[in-house]
């Protein structure tokens, strides 16, 4: 029930935010990010040291955002030509790597909203925090 009510909101945010105003085609470099963690600060929320957390908070139905190299952070509603908005595996699969990729932006009350045509650059786990906060969700 809760993945389908997740579902529902990234579909009304998507058909909301194309109403608003047209996308702009941009290229977005960052870090993907488990946005419940990043907002609340319930653990350390970047990098290594998160990866696991990151990786089952998405599969349980968190959206996940990319925390941009610009200062920004923008919410991923579609990746590709998946229809899986939600646990999605390809995101799965990138879950705290720093990306490049090329989407549609969506600007809407001030929030930034993308749907990924693709993955340009993928690097991998650069931020590697794990040193200094331990592997989250158990740390030390």
């Amino acid at each position: 029930m809760r993945t389908m009510a997740l579902a529902g909101f990234a579909a009304v945010a998507l058909s909301t935010a194309a109403q608003a105003a047209p996308p702009e085609r941009v290229q977005v470099t960052g870090e993907i990010i488990d946005s419940w963690c990043y907002l609340t600060e319930i653990m350390y929320p970047e990098g290594s040291a998160h990866h696991q957390c990151a990786i089952w908070c998405a599969a349980g139905g968190i959206p996940v955002g990319i925390k941009g190299d610009d200062g920004k952070v923008y919410m991923v509603l579609k990746l590709g030509a998946d229809s899986t908005s939600v646990a999605n595996p390809g995101i799965l699969e990138i879950q705290s790597h720093k990306v490049k990729v090329e989407a549609d932006l969506y600007v809407r009350d001030g929030i930034n909203y993308l749907t990924i045509a693709q993955v340009v650059n993928d690097e991998g786990i650069v931020n590697l925090t794990h040193d200094e906060y331990g592997i989250q969700p158990f740390g030390e």
